[in-house]
């Protein structure tokens, strides 16, 4: 069943047996499994196999356009998402499989963390493209911040899924594991927050001028693509967004809560939040948007140019949006 019925979950239960792992479906009742229903097999089937398939476009993708640390990233994510919903399908078998309730529990709580890393990526490398003058935070320290956040949460959400699911129901060890769980989780949401807050920002200055003039950069950003992607970028970022704050509120309620227990909710605002944002980070891969410009920004690239270029850079972006050549602006210099 897709939707937890709690009077229907509680018939059958066998005080006798307090091990979850020796129980079966002809000895206890769904109440003393992990949750109020059986994870429906063919709506975890098709996640398992639709976060599989997206593993060869990104492999194709990384390797053509060398887009490495989001071609890792990527991957992690949806082989961990992969292997969170092969717990769940396993758990359709057998409710009481307390090892593939671990499995599931840990992998599809932390699979996300991997694709906002990828994100957090291409925003260093859009920070660039557009000038590093323009941010007040450099590109490095964005990418290096945000990833270190994530890794915390990652900590957090797998440390704490794993107290949670060995503590004895109900105990307080078990409320400790998931409280865990939920500051990895919240973490994972203000960061994400802070990032689209840090963007927009970011945005503001670029209208603001003068952006990085010179003329491979220019035309990457003037590139409908290259606009495509960004607002393919945002609109993952709310989609993870959404998730991770139906997950806090999953969790809040507790093991047997009614959210807890509903998987229809689970499927959209979990399965559903995360396959979209996978296609819409495929079809709008970086790759195509940057071309060769995703190693060129790389705050990592020892290619760096030097305080004239910048400097004649800028001066084109101020040019142009005055109006004015680099002779008018050097004859005013001389007047004055």
């Amino acid at each position: 069943m897709s939707r937890a019925s709690f009077p229907e979950a509680y018939i059958g239960c066998n005080a006798t047996i307090t091990d979850k792992k020796l129980c079966t479906l002809e000895t206890c009742c769904l109440a003393q499994s992990s949750f109020l229903y059986i994870p429906d097999y063919a709506g975890n089937l098709f996640y398992t196999i639709f976060f599989a398939v997206f593993v060869l476009p990104q492999l194709v993708l990384g390797f053509k356009y060398k887009t490495w640390t989001y071609m890792i990233a990527v991957i992690l994510g949806l082989g961990v998402e992969v292997a969170g919903y092969v717990g769940r399908l396993e758990l359709n078998d057998n409710p009481f499989n307390n090892d593939a309730f671990l499995v599931y529990l840990i992998m599809l709580t932390i699979a996300p963390v991997f694709l906002t890393a990828a994100i957090y990526v291409c925003l260093s490398r859009i920070i660039i493209l557009y000038g590093e003058h323009l941010s007040p935070i450099k590109a490095r320290t964005v990418a290096i911040s945000f990833m270190c956040s994530d890794f915390i949460a990652l900590v957090l959400q797998a440390a704490g899924g794993a107290i949670a699911e060995t503590a004895d129901d109900g105990s307080d060890e078990q409320q400790t594991g998931t409280d865990i769980m939920i500051a990895g989780l919240l973490l994972q949401a203000i960061s994400l927050c802070v990032f689209a807050a840090a963007w927009a920002f970011f945005q503001l200055r670029v209208l603001k001028g003068p952006t990085d003039q010179r003329p491979d950069r220019v035309a990457t950003r003037s590139r409908t693509l290259f606009k495509a992607f960004q607002c393919g970028l945002l609109l993952s970022t709310v989609l993870i967004i959404i998730r991770s704050i139906y997950r806090v509120i999953e969790l809040w309620g507790g093991f047997s809560g009614e959210l807890w227990n509903d998987e229809v909710d689970f499927m959209v605002l979990d399965g559903a939040m995360i396959s979209l944002s996978v296609v819409i980070m495929t079809a709008l891969h970086p790759g195509p948007a940057f071309r060769e410009q995703w190693v060129e920004s790389s705050w990592s690239n020892k290619k760096k140019p030097d305080e004239n270029e910048i400097e004649l850079s800028q001066r084109a972006g101020t040019s142009v949006a005055s109006g004015k050549s680099f002779e008018d602006e050097d004859d005013e210099s001389r007047r004055e």
